[in-house]
């Protein structure tokens, strides 16, 4: 495996053909990769108006995309990468080529989609982060981005040519994105891959172009992405979303002329087509799952192995899985030895492989799942059995989930989707009587386990749910999990800045004005920087309040400020803004 160099058909280099292509089309031939122009020269011009420079709306959807192919002489290399100024470390780079082809073995031909996921080299700077975040905080928590890794979305091709030494064409399109939005890019990928295989590089750049005049990826908005002559009708999930539900609202016949594919979902997998070899199991997946249990899927193909672990990360959802996920992992992967490594604890991770030598290398870790080809949707497969994982040899040992795991629960026909843990959770929030305007906002009560485990004996699942089993002993296991860990910052997070909009709200029913006139000018200075800040608080961390909350508290400020010493109106009001 090699690098492809500046020699190479890197990015700033071009073929004779792609000139032919580019006057086939009637159009001059663009340069693949166009120098970084500076921000006055790389305003948009196309009237979108949001004030964006060029690329920051492609930059909203994804990092950037690659071409990946094979040289004998060189092996997996990156070919392309668009645009230019897209920046990824060499160890990214690498990554990125090995992940981007299935395994000798697993004889793919034709065409195959596949996910990966893989680390952010450290030191990255985060572009964008304040508009992104600005997105993000309205997202399900399952759908946050998580700033420390990768998504790669994968067309490989590989077909007979007998032109080639090799005696076939191998090459994959990656869409690289920090977005976990994974129906929807592998549709993208459908839409522009085929005709990117026969028409090159002028058309990657053509549609790169239409992904950065796309709207923001905004939860809750229906949006309308044209690419390459194609509409697509999108609804990102927001967290007020009722879970299990899709909102995006048809439209009327004479609107949808122009729209040529209505997504349902941007981030489902087909959970019934996944787990039905397994599904007789599927209770117990989900108890390792929720539990974060080290769990490896053998599968025979990188579209296989990629579905059944975000299949498996999915089963717990409104819950975010907080460990780490590798749908698609290889021997090459920079994180191997760290995951592969006896001489310690396998990792609270959920590895998808295609390799036969990960069945000698992975034989220690406790819970392993081996899965067949996955029939087409409306076949049922042969159920498969749990069985011992002394009995797992090799790769071609019988599907089966081998594990010696006892599930708490019984089984029962329904899967349960979540926990019942809410209730326990909102007592450690004060009550609202108990927030002063003129105190700091209370903070929260302690979370303790064991007084938590008290309240299930009145109030636990084991009392009304038709599933019988060892909730109490599932819930001790659940509290150790990193997934409770994850769940449960965030739910803190959460309900600490719902504690400081309250407290913003109770400043701003008060006679702010009257309050001055018993205080001296260094109470009332102190007050306004106090205010200030909580401005920029709510601005900074995106608190929950509503929009009159805030324009009240700025008119406060200002009438606060009016009716001060003129000497300090000017220093107040240089002060920060108001």
């Amino acid at each position: 495996m090699a690098l492809r160099g500046p020699a190479g058909l890197g990015p700033g280099s071009r073929k004779p053909s792609d000139e032919a292509v580019a006057a086939a089309e009637g159009r001059e031939a663009p340069a693949l990769v166009a120098p970084r122009a500076s921000p006055e020269d790389d305003e948009e011009d196309d009237g979108r108006g949001r004030g964006l420079l060029r690329w920051d709306g492609f930059s909203a959807w994804l990092h950037c995309v690659c071409v990946v192919g094979f040289d004998l002489e060189l092996g997996q290399a990156v070919e392309v990468i668009y645009p230019q100024h897209s920046k990824l470390t060499d160890k990214e780079k690498t990554n990125i080529c090995y992940l981007s082809f299935p395994d000798s073995n697993s004889g793919c031909l034709g065409d195959t989609q596949f996910c990966f996921r893989f680390r952010q080299s450290s030191g990255r700077r985060v572009s964008l982060h304040c508009l992104l975040d600005q997105f993000d905080k309205d997202l399900p928590v399952y759908l946050k981005k998580d700033p420390a890794y990768f998504y790669g979305y994968v067309y490989f091709r590989q077909v007979r040519d007998k032109t080639l030494k090799r005696g076939y064409f191998q090459k994959s399109l990656v869409l690289i994105s920090k977005l976990p939005y994974i129906h929807f890019f592998h549709t993208v990928l459908k839409q522009i891959a085929p005709e990117y295989f026969e028409k090159s590089e002028p058309y990657l750049e053509a549609a790169c172009n239409d992904v950065d005049r796309w709207p923001a990826p905004v939860p809750g908005k229906t949006l309308q992405l044209p690419i390459m002559g194609v509409v697509m009708k999108v609804r990102i999930p927001t967290c007020h979303d009722k879970p299990g539900t899709t909102q995006i609202v048809q439209l009327t016949q004479q609107a949808d002329t122009l729209i040529s594919v209505i997504l349902p979902t941007v981030h489902e997998v087909d959970l019934f087509r996944c787990f039905c070899p397994v599904f007789l199991h599927s209770q117990m997946l989900w108890e390792l799952v929720l539990l974060g249990e080290p769990l490896v899927v053998m599968a025979p193909s990188p579209s296989e192995s990629s579905e059944t672990v975000l299949a498996l990360v999915n089963c717990i959802s409104p819950l975010k899985y907080f460990s780490d996920f590798r749908p698609y992992f290889t021997i090459h992967d920079s994180e191997f030895k760290e995951y592969t490594t006896r001489t310690q604890a396998p990792p609270s991770v959920i590895l998808g492989v295609t390799n036969p030598f990960f069945a000698k290398t992975l034989q220690h870790w406790p819970h392993i799942i081996r899965i067949g080809d996955l029939k087409p949707a409306g076949e049922i497969p042969k159920q498969v059995k749990v069985k011992k994982l002394k009995n797992l040899k090799t790769l071609d040992s019988k599907p089966g989930v081998y594990t010696s795991y006892k599930p708490y629960l019984n089984r029962d026909e329904e899967i349960i989707k979540q926990l019942q843990k809410e209730r326990y959770v909102a007592s450690l929030m004060p009550l609202q009587k108990s927030i002063s305007p003129w105190k700091s906002p209370p903070q929260l009560r302690q979370f303790l386990p064991e007084e938590f485990m008290k309240t299930l004996e009145k109030t636990g699942p084991q009392l009304t749910s038709r599933i019988k089993g060892d909730w109490i002993g599932l819930y001790r296991h659940f509290l150790k999990s990193p997934n409770f860990d994850g769940w449960f910052k965030a739910r803190r997070k959460e309900m600490t800045q719902k504690l400081e909009a309250l407290h913003l709200e109770a400043l701003c029913e008060e006679d702010l004005l009257l309050w001055i006139q018993k205080h001296t000018e260094v109470e009332t200075v102190d007050l306004v920087l106090k205010l200030k800040n909580k401005l920029l608080q709510a601005d900074r961390e995106c608190l929950p309040v509503k929009p009159d909350t805030v324009e009240k508290l700025r008119t406060h400020i200002d009438a606060i400020i009016l009716a001060l010493p003129e000497d300090l109106q000017g220093i107040l009001l240089k002060t920060g803004m108001t």
